[in-house]
């Protein structure tokens, strides 16, 4: 039988095994932000540890990061995390992507963006979503403070190995539809808890015909549907993205490192513990209606009826609709919006942003609405400014920003006031995850953008003339 590059990549990284005990893995990157970061150096402080291997480790600032003014920051909290961070790289010996550093941004934006994240490497972070860097074929999770601790300290973590399942979604994807809607899609379909206790493996036809951002975004989801994390296996995609790139091997040691990634990719005959099959055409542009990513519905449908659900769903569909304000069999394109933000270390790479103001060049932004876009990066701001793509969102009316996690949280400024719906390309829609009683609506970039224009949403096929079906005016 053969192996998945799960297995793979597991086996290699095991330090210690012992029967009914967790396994030790070796971490090949830790990824550190201001956060989740403090109380474990305190820790090492008080312990008199050093940092075992900081030429592994990689720092930066993203959650707190003001994204009009950076240098400006007026929450105490905020400052003390970002001015202890600062500290303690400097005294550890980490290096550290700080606000004035060209390299600072999202840090599962800058990880790929820099050529840290290579496939094959075990990769931990204090940050749930660190599940994104897997679409390199890296096994990538994120871990608690105690266990930020443990990593400074060891470069190991103790893990009990998760079973596996394979994600095929073969096929074509419509025309309008983008890996956004693919895993708000798979969500959807099977569930919050549908990946609980598993490590995924995203194949099939529709993942290899993906970009590199496209597969980052379904893997930063993976997390939302209850795994421990989400991986593709590398193919050429892989690597023609990760060529000079800054962290990247170098042009002479690349090949050799190239043929190591390409044995990586599971074999033919892997077993998995389960499998579920998606059907590429199955998928419609995704809006999330309630307060998980599960409780989404194509945005030609409506929100769900208690009467077509069983108990236990009836009282969730209640109780999210209480919050968001919505109504039974609503249909989506009723939903009014006030705030559209693109951003996040789900939708914020060059990709995200271009597909965004293809959608909005030459247009205005309704009255009433509020929009921001965050580039996850500074290098991605940089680029998207030598493009012009900052002229198209300011000609429509967006808000051109600096880079961070911005709205996607409410950890710095950027919120979303009570009671009012926002278009939103990040990853979550929890109660009050973007502001005290904010609602908020998971989308697509194409689709927030579309939202802008007007005021509500619409189906960006329509937008696009490749359905005709409908109105948007």
């Amino acid at each position: 039988m053969g192996k998945s590059i799960i297995d793979k990549i597991w086996d290699k990284h095991i330090v210690r095994k012992e029967e009914g005990k967790p396994d030790l893995l070796y971490i090949d990157l830790h990824l550190v932000h201001e956060v989740t970061s403090p109380q474990a150096f305190e820790g090492l402080r008080l312990k008199g540890r050093k940092v075992r291997r900081p030429d592994l480790t990689f720092a930066t600032m993203d959650h707190n990061v003001p994204t009009i003014n950076r240098f400006v920051v007026t929450d105490e909290v905020a400052k003390r995390q970002m001015s202890a961070l600062e500290r303690n790289c400097s005294e550890f010996g980490v290096p550290l992507a700080g606000l004035d550093s060209e390299d600072q941004g999202i840090v599962h934006v800058i990880g790929p963006d820099l050529g840290l994240t290579w496939p094959g490497k075990t990769i931990v972070c204090g940050d749930s979503h660190t599940s994104t860097h897997g679409a390199f074929g890296a096994l990538a999770f994120g871990i608690g403070t105690s266990e930020v601790e443990h990593v400074l300290a060891t470069q190991t973590i103790w893990q009990n190995k998760p079973k596996t399942m394979k994600v095929e979604i073969n096929g074509q994807l419509k025309p309008g539809v983008t890996a956004k809607d693919v895993i708000l899609y798979i969500i959807s379909q099977n569930g919050v808890h549908f990946g609980t206790g598993h490590i995924l493996e995203y194949a099939g036809d529709v993942v290899r015909q993906m970009s590199m951002e496209e597969r980052m975004t379904i893997c930063n989801m993976t997390i939302e549907g209850g795994a421990r994390a989400g991986l593709v296996s590398p193919d050429e995609t892989t690597f023609s993205y990760m060529k000079g790139r800054k962290y990247a091997p170098k042009p002479d040691e690349f090949e050799r490192y190239r043929n190591e990634w390409a044995a990586l990719a599971s074999d033919e005959d892997a077993d998995y513990d389960r499998v579920i099959e998606i059907r590429g055409e199955d998928i419609s542009p995704m809006v999330s209606w309630g307060t998980n990513p599960g409780m989404c519905s194509p945005v030609d449908g409506h929100v769900p009826v208690a009467s077509d659900l069983d108990e236990s769903a009836a009282r969730s569909l209640k109780r999210a609709l209480e919050y968001m304000g919505l109504q039974e069999g609503q249909e989506i394109k009723e939903i009014p919006v006030q705030h559209v933000f693109i951003g996040s270390c789900t939708n914020s790479r060059m990709e995200d942003l271009r597909e965004a103001a293809e959608m909005l060049r030459g247009k205005r932004v309704a009255e009433g609405v509020r929009a921001l876009v965050v580039p996850g990066s500074q290098r991605v701001k940089k680029k998207a400014e030598e493009e012009g793509i900052d002229i198209i969102f300011k000609e429509a009316g967006f808000e051109w920003r600096e880079a961070g996690c911005s709205m996607c949280l409410s950890m710095n400024p950027d919120v979303v006031p009570p009671g009012e719906h926002c278009a939103s390309t990040s990853n979550r829609n929890f109660e009050g995850r973007q502001g005290s009683g904010a609602r908020t609506h998971l989308v697509s970039p194409k689709m927030a953008a579309a939202a802008a224009l007007y005021g509500r949403f619409v189906d960006v096929r329509e937008l696009e003339g490749i359905i005709s079906e409908g109105s948007v005016s």
